[in-house]
């Protein structure tokens, strides 16, 4: 079974109710064969903006086109996109095989032709062999899979998923999401992916659009996002952050010297300049080091076995961090901060 994902392209695409802006008019070009996640707190449009996508919800204004295909006014079942849903959505008086091709039955598919595509769907998802039962008998990640195995027996250009692990346990996530990241590379799918985790979006995506307020905050690959954060909201929501104020002291070529305290720092200075200026610094960026150039006492200290997690009070606020285990609390210490991890950030 392979694909072809076709590419997906927004332009101008907006969604209001009434006098409510639920999406912004916004851009987005997804490339054919790659996972995209829409991240973001609850009602930033994600979901929204997905419905738009998949036909269940009318765009106010502007256009989708899928393949090169102008969609904005075709129904879901002309849009050929299938959907995923949080809740699975399978029928309990079916068979899992029956569920599997309940769609091409009723597009008009011999019922054997529709269980032989079917069984072959069972097999891409690992579940070979569990036709006969219902989905009663599966566990919360064997019904996933029957969603999945749904949704890929109709071929679809793209395949969107709406939060699709939010009922599974911490474990099963993790395992989960490895799947349908390599079954979406296997396959060479297009795949629109939501959620609210963001270590779930840094794990499976080509690339993550963080929305905020119905529009895009930010749009980057996992790592980009998480080393370059454009702006304080994503520097926090793409994983821990300490959120501090410095001041940009002067500009040096491509980089700032900035202030910190009574610590200079030499940071690039990503567009900004001189006075006083937000600074991210990552959990891990902060190191106990002899020579390190921040004051510091440790307030707590945390064992979490390969690393300690510590809270340490500082002349700039409070920050925590990740090290190896050393510092014990009330013991004054000094902070050493890895530039890598140590980033200027607009508001």
């Amino acid at each position: 079974m392979t694909r072809h994902g076709a590419e997906v392209r927004l332009e101008g695409l907006g969604k209001s109710y009434g006098p409510v802006r639920a999406v912004k008019p916004l851009d987005l070009v997804i490339e054919g064969g790659t996972l995209v996640t829409l991240l973001g707190p609850s009602g930033c449009g994600k979901t929204t903006l997905l419905r738009m996508i998949a036909g269940l919800e009318q765009a106010s204004e502007g256009r989708i086109l899928i393949g090169g295909r102008d969609v904005t006014l075709l129904s879901a079942g002309e849009r050929n996109v299938s959907m995923v849903f949080q809740s699975y959505a399978l029928f309990p008086h079916m068979s899992v095989l029956e569920n599997v091709a309940y769609g091409l039955v009723s597009s008009g598919i011999a019922r054997r032709a529709a269980e032989r595509t079917a069984e072959g769907a069972l097999e891409t998802v690992g579940l070979a062999g569990f036709g006969a039962r219902l989905p009663s008998e599966l566990s919360g990640g064997q019904q996933q899979r029957v969603a999945v195995a749904r949704a890929l027996v109709l071929e679809p250009d793209v395949l969107l998923f709406d939060e699709p692990l939010s009922n599974l346990d911490a474990r099963l996530r993790r395992a989960m999401r490895e799947e349908i990241r390599a079954l979406q590379q296997r396959l060479g799918l297009t795949v629109i992916y939501v959620t609210h985790d963001q270590a779930e979006a840094m794990a499976v995506s080509d690339k993550v659009v963080v929305m905020l307020n119905a529009g895009i905050a930010q749009i980057g690959t996992p790592h980009a996002l998480y080393t370059q954060p454009d702006n304080v909201f994503v520097a926090t929501f793409m994983g821990e952050a300490n959120h501090v104020r410095a001041e940009i002291e002067a500009l040096e070529g491509d980089a700032a010297r900035v202030r910190l305290g009574e610590t200079v720092l030499h940071l690039p200075h990503r567009g900004l300049t001189p006075g006083p200026v937000d600074l991210m610094i990552r959990p891990e960026a902060i190191r106990i080091a002899a020579e390190g150039a921040l004051p510091a006492t440790v307030a707590r200290a945390t064992y979490m076995g390969a690393h300690t997690e510590y809270v340490f009070t500082t002349p700039v606020g409070e920050l925590f961090a990740t090290d190896r285990p050393g510092g014990s609390p009330g013991e004054a210490v000094r902070l050493a901060l890895d530039p890598v991890g140590t980033v200027l950030v607009r508001p």
